[in-house]
């Protein structure tokens, strides 16, 4: 991969994605996989809206769907409410699931209230009636009870619900519907077998959002890194629409992992000064913290791209195990612990002095065993 980043120097995009899905095919060679090339190509948007992850895993369908517009009237508040606060209402379809039990419906509820959603709004499709001019009536057991006969088929309708299914929903902030119904997507397919270990399902997911807003700080954090360069077409909207801005950034992704990413690195000092400002900070600022790359660019830097395999991962991927823990010499234990090391553990007032290290009371009282 070093001799990768000199020949990177002076190429285009696709020239990355060329080079390295060559060396993934030479990789996954050694175990005998054969690997499809060229490797889809997928906007992070689309991943994101699909399959709630920027990762997805493509190996199967259960694709997200969006019914904000069919709910947003409906008598049954916690869709319509969702809606009129900005929010959207997505959901996934089971194949064959209606049978869940209540326990196992609850499973996927608590699963998806650990990623923000409020709850999980489920529809299992048992039965359905077809009237004398074929339109078909769905007999549900549902958690929605306050959902009208011609609404609920047309949710069916746009789900592509089929006998035997169960339709899972999330209302609420797209962000948090996206993540939500993403991590359900994937636990769905483990429990459904649908992740078949014998397939590696590449993809390159690109034009990531340059920014993203900070509503702590009320400001804009770069996404990746402040040196990544904007898609060509959004330079023009650095100032007046960030959030419109895409990234010349992109992803490798197989099987729900994300296995290398990179970018194509702002080559013109005018556009790092742009990025910086968009930021906050100003010209003295951005000489003060980055004046190395800012000088550098007088002596004019040519256009290059940048590339950063997860090794661990691959080598995780080669062995067939699920637990990048397995491929590492000394991992640290599900509770962050070295235990090589011993560490974390305490350390001593001249060790704390060396490094000019001052605690606060809290700190002061969790070395002493206080507190945890």
């Amino acid at each position: 991969f070093t001799q990768l980043d000199l020949e990177m120097s002076f190429v285009r995009p696709d020239d990355v994605f060329d080079v390295i899905e060559r060396v993934m095919e030479d990789v996954f060679r050694v175990i005998g996989v054969k690997i499809a090339r060229p490797f889809r190509r997928m906007l992070y948007k689309d991943a994101i809206r699909r399959y709630g992850s920027d990762k997805p895993d493509l190996r199967f369908g259960m694709e997200i769907e969006d019914i904000s517009d069919l709910v947003k009237d409906s008598p049954f508040s916690v869709f319509s409410g969702a809606v009129a606060n900005g929010g959207v209402v997505r959901g996934l379809r089971a194949p064959a699931c209606a049978d869940y039990s209540r326990k196992q419906l609850d499973e996927l509820t608590e699963l998806v209230k650990k990623f923000g959603a409020g709850g999980l709004v489920w529809i299992a499709l048992p039965n359905k009636e077809v009237d004398s001019a074929g339109n078909v009536h769905w007999q549900v057991r549902t958690s929605a009870k306050a959902i009208p006969q011609p609404e609920l088929d047309a949710i069916v309708e746009r789900m592509g619900g089929e006998l035997g299914d169960l339709l899972l929903f999330v209302a609420a902030p797209q962000k948090v519907a996206a993540n939500a119904l993403g991590r359900l997507r994937s636990e769905l397919g483990s429990r459904l077998n649908l992740k078949d270990a014998q397939v590696l399902a590449y993809a390159w997911v690109v034009d990531f959002p340059m920014f993203e807003w900070n509503e702590q700080e009320a400001r804009w954090d770069a996404q990746h890194h402040p040196f990544c360069m904007s898609n060509a077409d959004d330079v023009q909207y650095l100032e007046s629409d960030p959030g419109r801005v895409r990234a010349a950034a992109y992803d490798v992704v197989c099987n729900g992992y994300e296995l290398a990413s990179g970018s194509v690195r702002i080559h013109e000092r005018h556009i790092q000064e742009r990025i910086f400002a968009m930021l906050g900070y100003n010209l003295e600022q951005a000489y003060a913290k980055f004046s190395t790359i800012l000088e550098a660019f007088e002596y004019g830097a040519p256009p290059h791209a940048g590339f950063a395999p997860g090794i661990e991962r691959l080598v995780m991927m080669l062995g067939s195990t699920d637990d990048i823990r397995d491929v590492i010499a000394f991992p640290k234990t599900v509770r962050a612990r070295d235990l090589m090391m011993a560490a974390p553990n305490t350390v001593d007032q001249q060790q704390l002095n060396t490094l000019n290290i001052e605690l606060n009371e809290k700190a002061r009282k969790a070395l002493a065993g206080e507190e945890t």
